[in-house]
């Protein structure tokens, strides 16, 4: 079984957020932890019993050897080794660290599957005004019928109190208001090859993270709090289709729209949500599987587990640095030797489909780093109890922002032996390009046409 972390009384205070519709802020007393012993971001600032999770001491906001301005990414960490390997013979040493469907994983590929520990880094950071409003949301932060009211710019509940508040602050985790990328998403079949099925470049932006407005202001315009756009420019079957969304933190006013180039127009769609299939990954992934979890939450019966220490890839900037996709992809899943995987704390949370509602995951459970609020590492179960889907998002340290943001994500199909891996930089020029500015109509339907080839 694995051990818990002590959350004090905190776990009374979930049970009582569960029982009303609305999920309280904290206090002004609590939120003055998040300038004592926990982070502005509302981690444990403390490292663990064993040194193996050191302090937070600040992140790492210096520039990394090998990084190009608007262009490829060098590793911070390239020299160091792991500190051990975990393999299917030794995985139950470690078991307690392990997820279930890393486990699995290990179990399915004993020949080829590992995972290589590093040493912990506490990478995590932002710039000092998203602390500002953090502290702030802690305090004036509500969540009411599954819906954040009064919280911008920050993380919206860093002293979560019930499991929607963690995955909302997954959802909205600090990543930079805008930023490029160009990669590869690439399916795995059942025989072990990886066939590319999306070539993109991906314009992202938060307006929820906009330092020159408020939280008035947001509220008042009703923005959504997320908008991409991804234009596919190969393979050569798809080229030319393009995916925008506008994300609101209210998910009835979701907004997606997809431009078909066979029709020569933009078309809205019904339900660009959940588990739906969503065209940025040919449809082999849904729209609630993006980045581990980008989802309605309603859906589904939210229970907060606890806090574990958990082996989680991370501050993975190792996985950039080959520039040929196939040298990261292995037969049946990320080539081993290019992920790194390190300690930390995770917030563990699960979901089961609520009485009445529909989804193809009967089960889920989400691993959440405490100090990005990432959830790294989810597995989900189908109608019959299966272990089914283990999803992972690989974390990047972005110093310039400062702060991290996903670098890939992806699932593992452990039933048909399959799986998909989305955003890869590696035969790309560019990684992951922040923008102080640009023009609003690549978020726009009509620039979604525009910006197409037809």
């Amino acid at each position: 079984m694995k051990k818990l972390l002590a959350i004090g009384q905190g776990l009374a205070l979930v049970a009582c957020a569960l029982a009303t519709s609305v999920h309280a802020s904290v206090s002004a007393d609590q939120a003055q932890r998040l300038k004592g012993d926990l982070t502005p971001l509302g981690a444990e600032r403390a490292g663990n019993a064993d040194g193996s999770i050191p302090a937070w001491a600040g992140g790492l906001t210096t520039a990394t050897a090998g990084d190009t301005a608007g262009g490829r990414r060098g590793d911070p960490f390239k020299d160091e080794k792991p500190l051990l390997s975990i393999t299917a013979r030794n995985m139950e040493q470690h078991a307690a660290q392990l997820t279930e469907g890393t486990k699995a994983m290990l179990k399915k590929y004993p020949d080829s599957f590992r995972i290589d520990v590093y040493p912990t880094h506490r990478t995590a950071a932002a710039p000092q005004w998203v602390y500002d409003n953090t502290f702030a949301n802690a305090t004036r932060g509500t969540l009411e019928k599954g819906v954040p009211k009064g919280v911008y710019g920050g993380i919206p509940f860093p002293i979560a109190q019930s499991a929607e508040q963690v995955m909302w602050n997954h959802v909205l985790r600090w990543r930079g208001m805008r930023f490029e990328h160009h990669t590869t998403w690439y399916q795995i079949l059942a025989d072990g090859r990886s066939v590319l099925v999306t070539d993109a470049v991906t314009n992202e932006q938060l307006p929820f993270y906009d330092q020159n407005s408020n939280l008035e202001q947001y509220e008042k315009a009703n923005k959504p709090f997320w908008q991409v756009a991804i234009r596919n420019i190969g393979p050569p079957l798809r080229a030319g289709e393009a995916l925008l969304a506008h994300e609101y933190l209210d998910p009835d006013q979701l907004q997606t729209w997809v431009y078909l180039k066979g029709q020569r127009r933009v078309r809205k769609l019904p339900n660009g949500c959940c588990d739906t299939p969503t065209p940025a990954a040919a449809g082999v992934m849904t729209f609630d599987e993006m980045y581990t979890w980008t989802g309605r939450m309603d859906r589904f019966d939210w229970k907060l587990i606890g806090k574990e220490e958990m082996y989680i890839p991370y501050n993975s900037n190792r996985l950039l640095q080959p520039s040929d996709d196939m040298d990261v992809l292995s037969p049946g899943h990320l080539n081993p030797d290019h992920v790194r995987w390190e300690k930390h704390r995770v917030w563990v949370v699960e979901a089961n489909v609520r009485n009445g509602a529909r989804h193809q995951a009967a089960k889920s459970r989400y691993y959440c780093d405490e100090d990005t609020w990432v959830c790294t590492l989810a597995d989900r179960w189908d109608a019959k109890g299966q272990l089914w889907r283990t999803m992972w998002s690989i974390p990047m340290v972005v110093p310039e922002l400062p702060g991290s943001a996903i670098a890939t994500f992806g699932y593992y199909d452990l039933l048909a032996g399959t799986g998909f891996v989305a955003q890869l930089h590696n035969s790309k020029p560019k990684h992951y390009v922040l923008h102080d500015g640009g023009s609003e109509s690549v978020f726009s339907p009509a620039g979604l046409s525009g910006n197409s080839v037809r």
